[in-house]
């Protein structure tokens, strides 16, 4: 089969395309044959840096829709050619993939394979980040940076759905806060974003920061929180150091401060991630949300995929397309 795969970590230009052995899955494993593949901020980190890779060389690749190839042993409820998206531990930029069970959803009614694909990561991440975790209330502000991307599309939505009585973004530049008005915020900063959230809260600033950059950024949220405000960091984009927070920060007025991982919590808990994620499906299926695929790329254009995306011009959801 076909593969991307880096033996090394740098730019774009360390992806190649090989032939590679058809993956077999192993007990409570699927394999599925790829349609699309969704690319990610994780896939560039993994590229570059490492991020959750554990040995080279490496197929990166984090998320797929297509339909069942092969079941492992005690594999039952799911069936040979069932049209599924799965999130994957790695290996889903090929042509066919193998996921655990409990990361592989059968498609809901009405959603096709290359909407599938945009779903099995940032989908939950943002419903968990609106609802289970930053518990987002009628009424309250919140604050979504990325929010031309895929999660903060995703977000924007989700937040408007839940009653939010402002939705705001930051982005980096004038292009991308033109596409995240169209998706659900009210307001949307290009660049340094904590004065401009003072002047729109008139001084209080909002109740929710979602942040998945780190490092100054997320100092930069805390600041911009209300009494009582929450944060939640769901990435490190900026690639800076851990962030502590303690005392001086928290107590003054009342912040708090959470994390989420959908990979990590494919790992530890997940029954969670799959109830997560049939409830954020089902705002697909209604009509709530809807993930536009700026960009499709050949799987042989991983690298130009991986160009756009580093670039930072990238808004909405990008697609490798495989076997579709």
């Amino acid at each position: 089969m076909r593969a991307i795969e880096f033996g090394r970590y740098g730019g774009p230009e360390v992806l190649r395309e090989v032939t590679a052995e058809v993956p077999e899955p192993g007990p409570g494993q699927v394999s599925i044959d790829v349609a699309y593949t969704g690319v990610n901020f994780a896939d560039l980190k993994a590229r570059s840096e490492g991020y959750r890779v554990p040995r080279l060389p490496y197929v990166p690749g984090l998320e797929v829709s297509g339909r069942i190839r092969a079941l492992g042993p005690g594999v039952d409820g799911l069936t040979v050619g069932q049209e599924v998206a799965a999130l994957t531990e790695g290996g889903a930029y090929a042509e066919v993939a193998v996921a655990d069970t409990t990361t592989v959803f059968p498609l809901p009614s009405g959603v096709d394979l290359r909407t599938a694909a945009t779903l099995p990561t940032v989908l939950p991440t943002a419903y968990a980040l609106i609802h289970s975790v930053g518990r987002l209330q009628p009424g309250e502000t919140v604050l979504v940076q990325g929010a031309a991307g895929g999660v903060g599309t995703a977000a924007g939505r989700l937040a408007r759905a839940a009653g939010a009585g402002a939705v705001y973004g930051v982005v980096s530049s004038a292009a991308k806060a033109a596409f995240a008005k169209e998706h659900g915020y009210d307001e949307v900063f290009a660049g340094a974003f904590e004065e401009p959230v003072r002047q729109a809260t008139g001084g209080r600033g909002v109740d929710l920061v979602l942040d998945p950059v780190g490092g100054d950024t997320l100092r930069a949220g805390l600041a911009s929180l209300a009494p009582f405000g929450r944060l939640v960091s769901f990435g490190n984009a900026s690639s800076a150091g851990p962030w502590t927070v303690g005392q001086p920060e928290l107590y003054p007025l009342g912040h708090s401060v959470s994390g989420f991982s959908v990979l990590t919590l494919a790992k530890t808990a997940p029954d969670e991630l799959r109830r997560l994620s049939g409830q954020a499906f089902a705002k697909v299926v209604d009509g709530t949300v809807s993930l536009p695929v700026t960009a499709e790329f050949a799987l042989q254009d991983a690298a130009e995929a991986h160009r756009l995306m580093g670039g930072r011009t990238s808004t909405g959801k990008l697609l490798l397309r495989v076997g579709a």
